[in-house]
């Protein structure tokens, strides 16, 4: 029964998460916004401030909790005028389910045009608003998440613009003669939701994941099954389900655990192993130079349970490879742990420099997610942040805790061990088809 419950345990972890993240996220009280409504960031994090793990300062981020339960509810997108912007929608077992990535072709992206997509109930049957793309949902919930791309400083001002371009609205409540939701901007509920979140990736700061790691086995399955009833997997997970069954967790009803003494023991062993492979890197996670990173399967998992979960657990909303490609290191070209008591450099040859359609950028964070206290608020080094390339067209990136002569190409370390975030907006297919890779970290 061990694995059985540590199998259920790892098939079941996005659900859960997304279930507590939802609730974490919506209602009436402060940094949260009611379903069917967004909820801006309004600036960059600052350094040392209470964020999400790895917060992203590319971007200013909007993020919302549709529910459509009832009917269609409707995401307007603005005309960024050529400005980068990406936008993505969730089920509730961290599927991406539409994003604008999968639509965008061409060498470089250029902004996105107007647009209007309607996530649809299970077995809806109706007319939607002209020109509206259809996207049907089998979970009650969608999560909702645009990133604008910004420079930060006097640059927020105009990504705050073409935020409150950004409309979500129940069917219900559009209006056909403007061919725009009555509530505009101000979202179905008729609030608006112009809070400042502290980052880019705007989640719970720690909260739902911390959550979930505190749930005993009664209510990590509790909480499971309650989630299954409004928010049912897809038939090919029929197995995973009698599983559930076989242990006591039916859809909609209390957990039953086997609750013996003996029983309880192996239940509580199962549990502290579901966790421990859910935050372990699974074993076709790509891997170059020391890097690591999700592959063509990001964001539609199928029945690999292991690197839902895995992707789930670091990072919660994480896109399809179109979308973006994020890649992890924490150790040098010898195997050492990166610390900002030492110097580093990133050698990019002129033909090995990320594949991009949009930009990419390289940001250190401490071991836990966060941005070091002792750093400046601008952390993140790219391609749209002054990168100087040397004559033959290649790129050096120094990493340190202080500023290296010349200062160009410098990304901002911690003090004490630390791991590299490397994020490629509108990734190529060469960032997931295995001829291309990071360079290794050199310690200098």
């Amino acid at each position: 029964m061990k694995d059985e419950v540590s199998d259920s345990y790892v098939f079941g972890y996005p659900l859960v998460l997304m279930d507590v993240a939802r609730e974490a996220a919506t209602g009436s009280g402060p940094g949260q916004a009611a379903p069917n409504t967004l909820r801006h960031a309004q600036s960059l994090p600052p350094v040392g401030a209470s964020s999400p793990p790895e917060p992203n300062l590319d971007t200013l981020a909007s993020s919302g909790w549709l529910d459509v339960s009832s009917e269609p509810v409707l995401v307007t997108l603005p005309d960024t005028h050529g400005r980068y912007m990406d936008a993505r929608a969730l089920d509730m077992w961290t599927n991406v389910v539409w994003s604008t990535g999968a639509a965008q072709t061409g060498e470089r992206v250029s902004g996105l045009k107007a647009q209007t997509i309607a996530f649809v109930p299970a077995g809806w049957k109706g007319t939607l608003p002209a020109r509206a793309k259809r996207v049907d949902v089998s979970t009650r919930y969608v999560w909702f998440l645009a990133r604008i791309q910004t420079r930060g400083g006097g640059d927020l001002a105009a990504v705050r613009r073409l935020q409150h371009g950004l409309q979500v609205t129940a069917l219900s409540g559009w209006d056909d003669h403007a061919a725009r939701g009555k509530a505009g901007a101000r979202g179905a509920h008729g609030s608006e939701q112009t809070g400042a979140t502290q980052s880019g990736d705007p989640v719970a700061p720690g909260t739902p994941s911390a959550q979930v790691a505190a749930l005993g086995a009664n209510g990590f399955f509790d909480r499971l099954a309650l989630a299954l009833e409004e928010n049912p997997p897809t038939a090919d997970d029929a197995h995973a389900l009698k599983i559930l069954g076989d242990i006591g967790v039916h859809p909609g009803d209390p957990a039953q655990l086997p609750s013996g003494a003996k029983d309880a023991a192996v239940v509580k062993a199962g549990l502290a192993d579901g966790r421990t492979r859910t935050a372990t890197p699974p074993t076709n996670l790509l891997a170059g130079n020391g890097w690591l990173w999700v592959g063509d399967d990001a964001g539609n998992y199928g029945p690999d349970y292991a690197l839902r979960a895995y992707a789930a657990y670091t990072s919660p909303g994480l896109p399809t490879t179109r979308d973006e490609v994020r890649a992890r290191v924490s150790q040098d070209s010898d195997g050492h742990a990166l610390n900002g008591a030492n110097r580093y450099t990133i050698h990019f040859t002129a033909k090995q420099l990320p594949p991009v359609r949009g930009f990419w950028s390289i940001t250190a964070y401490t071991t836990d997610g966060a941005l070091g206290a002792d750093a400046p608020v601008r952390v993140a080094f790219g391609d749209r942040s002054g990168a100087r390339r040397n004559r033959d067209g290649s790129l050096d990136v120094h990493v340190s805790a202080e500023r290296p002569r010349g200062g160009a190409n410098w990304v901002p370390a911690p003090h004490g061990d630390f791991r590299l975030v490397m994020r490629l907006y509108a990734a190529k297919p060469q960032a997931t088809d295995g001829s291309w890779q990071p360079p290794a970290v050199e310690r200098q």
